[in-house]
């Protein structure tokens, strides 16, 4: 086929405004977002993007028509037609040579090594699928339209016509992406999840150890507590180990987990984590930490293994599995179970706490990373504590719906950038990009301390819908470690390019994006917890020492896939 019959079929069938503005938003998907992106995700992204933009082409199409606007005939509206036409493919052809400083410059803010070339043609050619693919599905909804409309116009006024087609599109449309594609989608997900934590993994022995959860000891059968909560049993540092790095004497840190399978109900599980807390011996350590998970019920290791050896082993937590799926499909499905698991959990353990001496009972702190965060946010109201307050919280990489992050960070302190708030007079909730900058306020605790540990470059925490049509804070002034300074908002592109880091965000390097350091854990936990025995020097010792731990340890899916 000739190129002039090409460009005869694109007259023909496609929108000239769409392709414009599909050539401008692809073009500005090429440039950086907070994290870097391989040739087959750029692709993605891109065609994406240009699919959008072609929507809104076609739909500023149809506003002109409709507003009965004709643009002037003659030869000075092809030469302005090929001239936008041109424009636009030099545009796509600078962004894309672009492209790979763009995105080393990401890299770069990360500490990554840089990537050679940016597999521009390979990008061009991924992107056509889904630009094809979206465009498609999107003329056929147009058509779908018009013969609903034709059907109607025969009784009904015109623009009557219109507005109930559309009506009639959109709900069947919904209903077969909702009640067939989607139904259908969750239902083999969580099969697949539940028999993924059913897997016995390298734990499929119960402990012999009888302070641990699932031994023979123990009140919690070993078949009830999936993969992760295995892990999470069994994974941590043991008394010799805590002793051969801190020098000193140490006790076995203690971890309840109690699984989906344990209980039929959240109330019955959070009962049964009680009384297995009560069994180990729980409340006699000086520091117990409520544990709210990720989705499938996977603990960050980083985030608990930091605080027994900053506590010489004299530390007991609890953690309860609420969900099978991965923490973006609970949030979608089942956006309520964490939460509520969170507060029976809560109810229960704070309840138990309270009615103990208050010299004699343990510090009691929160912790959760990602939707852990977001429903251990969730799990009580602050109002509800007051006349006797838990000590604190620890939250890593809260989401963005996080009720509390929101409003801490709403309320801010004027000039205090939004990856880095200020709340108040530092007493109460503080903020950290690295976990030091939580001993660094000016004012001494309360006595209850919250504290967000966020990367700037996490878009787990800094998405937003609204980003869809205005410039978020985080991007204002100056930008936070790791985030490159070549990132610029543009309206519905940086949407979707956020959308997109979302699932990318365990890719990145540990200490940026929504990988959190066992380091910066170290940091936040010593200001919160303040424990006895430990200078600089020992807490250096201690970071290289996790440090070196994390860079052994292989990240399996239930890390680099699911914790968020």
């Amino acid at each position: 086929m000739r190129v002039s019959s090409w460009i005869g079929f694109f007259h023909r069938h496609l929108s000239m405004p769409g392709l414009v503005v599909g050539a401008l938003l692809f073009s500005m998907s090429l440039t950086p977002s907070l994290l870097p992106r391989t040739f087959l995700v750029q692709g993605f992204l891109s065609g994406c993007t240009f699919a959008a933009g072609y929507a809104i082409g076609v739909f500023l199409e149809w506003v002109w028509d409709y507003m009965e606007i004709r643009w002037p005939e003659g030869p000075h509206n092809r030469w302005l037609r090929w001239m936008v036409a041109g424009g636009c493919v030099l545009l796509m052809a600078i962004c894309l040579y672009q492209l790979p400083a763009w995105q080393n410059s990401v890299r770069e803010a990360m500490g990554a090594e840089p990537v050679e070339g940016g597999h521009q043609l390979y990008v061009l050619l991924v992107a056509l699928a889904p630009a094809a693919l979206f465009i498609l599905l999107g003329t056929l909804l147009v058509h779908g339209v018009r013969f609903v409309m034709r059907r109607l116009a025969r009784f009904l006024p015109r623009r009557v016509a219109f507005v109930l087609s559309l009506a009639i599109v959109g709900f069947v449309t919904v209903s077969l992406v909702n009640g067939v594609l989607l139904r259908n989608a969750l239902r083999a997900a969580d099969s697949f999840f539940e028999r993924l934590d059913g897997l016995a993994g390298q734990y499929g022995e119960p402990p012999a150890d009888p302070l641990h959860s699932g031994s023979a000891a123990s009140l919690i059968p070993w078949s009830t507590i999936g993969r992760d909560g295995r892990i999470y049993v069994e994974s941590g540092p043991s008394q010799e180990e805590i002793e051969a790095v801190i020098g000193r004497p140490a006790m076995e840190p203690l971890r309840v987990y109690v699984g989906l399978r344990s209980a039929p109900t959240f109330e019955q599980r959070a009962d049964l984590a009680l009384a297995e807390m009560l069994r180990v011996g729980a409340f006699d350590r000086s520091v117990l930490v409520i544990i709210m998970p990720v989705g499938t019920g996977w603990v960050d290791p980083a985030g608990i293994d930091s605080l027994e050896y900053l506590q010489a082993g004299d530390v007991a937590s609890v953690a309860l599995q609420y969900s099978y799926l991965t923490s973006p499909l609970s949030l979608v499905v089942e956006p309520d179970y964490g939460i509520e698991a969170a507060q029976e959990l809560f109810n229960t353990v704070y309840g138990y706490w309270t009615a103990l001496p208050p010299d004699s009972r343990p510090r009691l702190y929160l912790n959760g990373l990602s939707l852990g965060a977001h429903s251990s946010q969730a799990s009580t109201q602050v109002f509800d504590v007051l006349a006797d307050p838990f000590n604190g919280a620890l939250w890593a990489g809260p989401p963005y719906t996080s009720a509390i992050w929101r409003w801490a960070t709403a309320n801010r302190q004027p000039g205090s950038p939004e990856w880095l708030p200020r709340f108040g007079n530092d007493t109460s909730i503080r903020f950290a990009n690295r976990g030091s900058q939580l001993g660094e306020a000016d004012a001494e605790w309360g006595p209850m301390r919250l504290a967000f540990l966020q990367y700037p470059s996490d878009p787990i925490v800094f998405f937003d819908w609204s980003i869809l049509y205005r410039a978020p804070d985080w991007m204002i002034g100056e930008r936070g470690a790791g985030v490159s300074p070549a990132l610029n908002w543009y309206p519905v592109v940086t949407f979707l390019q956020l959308g997109m880091d979302m699932a990318l965000g365990l890719t990145s390097p540990v200490g940026y994006g929504h990988v959190y350091s066992a380091a910066d854990y170290t940091d936040a936990w010593r200001a919160l917890v303040e424990p006895p025995g430990w200078d600089d020097a020992g807490i250096a010792r201690l970071k290289e020492v996790l440090s070196q731990v994390e860079s052994a340890t292989t990240l399996g899916p239930e890390v680099r896939v699911e914790a968020r």
